[in-house]
């Protein structure tokens, strides 16, 4: 009995795909890891055998001829949390169109022995840059110190930032356009370089505008944090000169204040408006449904990937206003 055309992927070598393409496993090995004097026309007969085949590409083995895993390191934090979760989702789609992939290691990133411990944990597995989601200022300096022969990067810093502190002030604006002048903020945990840029968006926009400054009140990016300080703020909304608005580094601090004010009896929009930021695809769903700022994450994810790569990478799009019931003009 004759043996089958088809062999199973894990039969399948370099040997069988030259032999299928007519070329020299020396051929194919050019054309697996990307080799640019290949004619147009053999590379596409290649990569046909490969595909008829069901070739898998051993990664590890075109390491040791490439010195490249083709693989970046992702270091992050609270993945429970709306931002990173959807960042690591971001890199690892903007990694594949750029035909690599990603290994992600969690770390607590306000602690710097955490954060070098990840880093060199993905380090031995021979990745060939590191990107950094949702970094504290100290901690991005130690892994820059620590590795400077690494190419690292970080999803929210330079042009990142800039879009942080554009959607931030976004927020501020669509509440002063609303007539609200008495704005009271909830910041994220002040080490965290995102959190800082969106305070500083926010504090730009009411600079612009001529508005004081209203009281402010630190989070740490969840949902209990928000609910825990609406006593406090409800509080705050009854004095003669109470902020009329709210306007929060995250939807999920605004969705727990927004539950613990309905628990203390305030009214939203009534009462006071809120906006977040992120455009956390639940924020439609919220009662009332959340105002907030959208990113363009992808972009963002697709600029740190080509950063890391030592690629030009294009321009992320502009912050976006979703204006939705949890703001309104001031009732007083």
């Amino acid at each position: 009995m004759s043996e089958p055309q088809h062999r199973t992927a894990s039969r399948v070598g370099v040997r069988e795909v030259a032999r299928a393409a007519g070329v020299s496993t020396q051929t194919v090995s050019r054309v697996i890891n990307e080799h640019p004097n290949i004619r147009p026309e053999t590379r596409d007969r290649v990569l046909q055998a490969i595909a008829d085949l069901g070739y898998r590409v051993n990664n590890a083995a075109r390491t040791l001829g490439t010195r490249t895993t083709r693989t970046l390191g992702v270091i992050a934090s609270d993945a429970t949390l709306y931002g990173p979760a959807v960042g690591i989702a971001a890199l690892e789609a903007a990694a594949r169109d750029a035909g690599r992939w990603i290994a992600t290691a969690y770390a607590d990133a306000s602690a710097e022995a955490s954060v070098r411990d990840a880093a060199d944990r993905l380090l031995a597995q021979g990745v060939d840059g590191l990107i950094v989601l949702a970094p504290h200022a100290t901690t991005l300096t130690a892994l820059v110190d620590d590795h400077p022969g690494v190419a690292i990067a970080a999803l929210h810093t330079g042009p990142g930032a800039e879009r942080q502190e554009a959607g931030a002030a976004l927020a501020v604006s669509h509440l002063l356009e609303l007539g609200h002048r008495r704005i009271g903020r909830i910041a994220g945990p002040a080490e965290w370089l995102e959190a800082r840029s969106r305070e500083v968006g926010m504090q730009r926009a009411l600079a612009a505008a001529g508005v004081e400054r209203r009281p402010r009140w630190n989070g740490d990016w969840t949902a209990a944090a928000g609910a825990a300080l609406a006593p406090e703020i409800a509080a705050a909304l009854r004095a003669p000169d109470g902020p009329t608005a709210i306007a929060a580094a995250n939807d999920q601090m605004a969705l727990g204040l927004i539950a613990g004010l309905r628990e203390a009896g305030v009214d939203v929009p009534g009462d006071v408006s809120i906006v977040g930021f992120d455009d956390n695809p639940d924020a439609a769903y919220y009662r009332p449904a959340l105002s907030t700022i959208g990113l363009d994450l992808p972009g963002e994810a697709r600029r740190a990937v080509a950063e890391v790569l030592g690629e030009a990478a294009s321009v992320s799009a502009l912050p976006r206003l979703v204006a939705r019931t949890s703001t309104a003009a001031p009732r007083r």
